[in-house]
């Protein structure tokens, strides 16, 4: 496909070219760099996790960590009702919110 495109532009290969270095330039900075910082951000956020802390999983299930372990968490999502869940279970965005001081969610 791209030799096609170079070759229907015949003399312009610089242009070509760079158009396909600025494609894929945009690529990266749009896509990819933000997906990156998402992940790392839901790595540092899960190894600061403890017990006591609550959260929610990605399946929508609330409830507070009562044990940790290296790939796992235990969490007790009611009186007497523990459930383990892999760590990358534990949605960023929501569980954050639910761990915020009280002044963090005024504002």
């Amino acid at each position: 496909m791209i030799a096609t495109v170079l070759l229907q532009l015949g003399g312009g290969n610089m242009q070509g070219l760079l158009m396909m270095g600025l494609i894929i330039l945009v690529f990266y900075f749009f896509m990819l760099r933000p997906q990156m910082k998402r992940q790392k951000d839901q790595k540092k956020y899960i190894e600061e996790l403890k017990r006591g802390d609550k959260v929610i999983t990605t399946a929508g299930i609330h409830g507070k960590i009562v044990d940790i372990n290296e790939s796992w968490f235990l969490i007790e999502i009611d009186n007497g009702v523990k459930v383990k869940f892999d760590k990358s279970a534990v949605s960023l965005e929501q569980s954050k919110a639910l761990n915020a001081p009280a002044a963090e969610k005024k504002a």
